[in-house]
This record gives C-alpha cells, sequence and structure tokens, in this order.
C-alpha cells in the first residue's frame, strides 16, 4: 500500500499545482478566473488526496506486501489472494438501476429518477448479500 498512496500524494500534488496554476493564469487573460476548469481541478485534487489518505491510513495497520518491500520476491507474493464471485447477474442490474436513474436526471423526471435510486439500492444490497441468501448461502455450523 505504501506505492499506491505515493502514486497517489504525486498526482495529487500535481493536481493542486495545476489548480493554482490555471486559476492565475485565466484570471489574467479574461480578468476573471474560469470557474468551471478551476473547480474540476480542485475536484480532481480532492479525490486524489482522498485515495491516497485513505491508502496511507491502510499502510499504517497492516504488515508490508512482497511489492512494498525492496527484498521482496516474486515467490513471496504466491498463494491464496481472496475469494472472487464466480458470475453473479447483480452488477448487470446495478449497471442498469443506475442507467434508469442517470436517464431520469438527463431528461428531468423526478418519478424516474426516484425510481431508479430505488433499484440502485435494491441491486446494491442484492449484491452485497448475494452470498447470504438463496442457492449460494453458505451452510452455517
Amino acid at each position: 500500500m505504501r506505492t499506491e498512496w505515493k502514486i497517489f500524494s504525486v498526482i495529487a500534488a500535481f493536481l493542486l499545482f495545476v489548480t493554482i496554476l490555471y486559476g492565475a493564469w485565466t484570471a489574467g487573460e479574461t480578468g476573471g478566473v474560469e470557474w468551471v476548469g478551476t473547480v474540476a481541478l480542485l475536484l480532481s485534487f480532492l479525490l486524489c488526496a482522498m485515495c491516497g489518505g485513505f491508502f496511507w491510513f491502510v499502510a499504517r495497520r497492516i504488515d508490508l506486501r512482497p511489492e512494498d518491500r525492496a527484498d521482496g520476491e516474486i515467490a513471496d507474493g504466491a498463494g491464496e489472494i481472496g475469494f472472487f464471485s464466480p458470475g453473479s447477474y447483480w452488477p448487470f442490474g446495478l449497471a442498469l438501476a443506475a442507467a434508469v436513474a442517470g436517464f431520469g436526471l438527463v431528461i428531468w423526471q423526478f418519478w424516474l429518477i426516484g425510481l431508479g435510486m430505488v433499484a440502485v439500492v435494491l441491486a446494491a444490497s442484492g449484491l452485497l448479500f448475494e452470498y447470504y441468501t438463496g442457492t449460494r448461502r453458505t451452510a452455517e455450523h
């Protein structure tokens, strides 16, 4: 995780520099700050800083991974990585629900936005609890 937070921190610092430069440049050229680009760059900086901060907090709480150590070998990373779902239809349902909500936002129909948001919550819940109900339920002993 050390590598990830360093990468995001460098990108965040660059975006902060570019935000300040862009704001000053547009203020000098046009007599006023061009707010759309400045705010977009500022939000990009905040997003990268948030990701970098998360990775920094996680890196402080876990042991070093093989890719974070200077003496790490490829074989050190061998073994089980984690559990990955073999197949699920819930991501498709979640994408469809988000598309319905987005379409409602585009045509400015509040009932369609609401319907899409309810469907997003239901699909996200189905994805989250997929292995706690139905045929994929794990046996509890």
